[in-house]
């Protein structure tokens, strides 16, 4: 990990391991001692496939961190592909297969309190990995202060707006995440904090379903229909949605298009940023998320509680010990200090961002 990520994965709380054996049920419910942690079984559920980046860099990151650790554990996976009965299943499945510890993000937050209750009866930890999930069971909560990503990115969009002379009036569209991840909440309620007392109008706000760019791209076309040149900036919640919102601008030959800004800076976000056709992204080390989950997950198949570095409240006011871990906006001239500078797509960063198509633009913002 180069120096930007390790910047971060410093700042947080270091963990203190304490050799000790954990106890869980048996699918049964009855009481049985945990086997060996060095060679536990430790499960990873993830929401999606859609968002590019679980697949891509937080399951390797995950197990490889895990493998680091603790060469002989075992991590079992599973993608829910947006769909929480789905969900529910494999937690089922991966409960009654002996983990000791469910590393969770949920696909919905809400239903997901019923695997963690499931897990609990069994003495199974669980950390809320990325999405907060609305139970008061939850172990640890690892991910990134989402409400600062929403303001992040709306004073992006609103000092871009004021950069072209926008006048204050003038119309935004907003994109929001999945209604059913309680990040959505948080990013929209710090959008809003820059949004509402900016001068700009929200023409229209939609929740997308299950992150979905697709429904993002039909929903933003028919804005386009009622709202026409009004638009003027464009809230993504995220890169993939961005590229929705992008399609169904360049689709309607709106032009020049208005500032576009997303999260996560997915690969094609990054690109659509060099070409001009997206404003910023926000960028999230996944690395030291993961591998923070990971040590955590460790530590709690031997019977370890580390201190967290704060605490962040479920919607019923639970206080769960957590991780947060800092997002940081990218704009074309701060590419290279982050993505490229933290290799975030793998030894050939570079090369995948720089396609011959986007050769001239890397050049360009010392992309190298």
């Amino acid at each position: 990990m180069k120096r930007f990520a390790r910047a971060i994965a410093t700042a947080a709380v270091t963990l203190s391991l304490v050799a000790l054996t954990a106890c869980s049920n048996a699918a049964d419910g009855t009481d049985v001692t945990k086997g060996d942690p060095a060679t536990a079984r430790i499960g990873l559920l993830l929401p999606d496939s859609v968002t590019a980046r679980y697949e891509a860099a937080d399951r390797p990151f995950f197990e490889h961190k895990i493998d680091k650790l603790c060469p002989d554990c075992t991590v079992l996976y599973a993608n829910a592909d947006a769909d929480a009965a789905k969900q529910q299943q494999q937690a089922e499945s991966m409960l009654t297969q002996g983990v000791s510890v469910l590393v969770l993000a949920p696909t919905d937050s809400r239903a997901a309190a019923s695997i963690v209750a499931q897990a609990a009866a069994r003495k199974v930890s669980v950390i809320s990995y990325d999405r907060l999930i609305d139970s008061d069971k939850v172990d640890y909560y690892v991910s990134f202060d989402n409400e600062k990503v929403g303001r992040l990115q709306a004073q992006a969009l609103v000092d871009r707006l004021r950069q072209e002379s926008v006048p204050d009036d003038a119309g935004i569209l907003m994109v929001n995440g999945s209604p059913t991840d309680n990040n959505t909440s948080l990013f929209k309620k710090g959008a809003h904090s820059v949004f509402d007392t900016s001068g700009y109008r929200i023409l229209a706000e939609y929740d997308t379903p299950s992150w979905d760019p697709a429904k993002a791209q039909d929903w933003v076309s028919g804005q386009i229909t009622q709202y026409g040149d009004r638009i003027r900036g464009v809230y993504a919640a995220n890169d993939a949605t961005a590229g929705g919102a992008v399609a169904a601008l360049k689709a309607a030959d709106v032009s020049p298009l208005p500032p576009v800004i997303g999260q996560d800076a997915e690969l094609a976000g990054i690109q659509r940023i060099l070409a001009g056709d997206q404003y910023m992204t926000v960028y999230k080390a996944i690395q030291p998320e993961a591998e923070r989950a990971a040590e955590l997950a460790i530590a709690l198949t031997k019977g370890q509680h580390p201190p967290a570095a704060t605490e962040v409240k479920t919607s019923t006011g639970a206080a769960i010990p957590s991780f947060l871990l800092d997002p940081v906006p990218v704009t074309a001239d701060r590419i290279e200090a982050t993505v490229v500078a933290d290799d975030f797509y793998g030894p050939r960063t570079v090369a995948d961002i720089c396609t011959p198509a986007y050769r001239a633009a890397c050049a360009e913002h010392g992309i190298r």
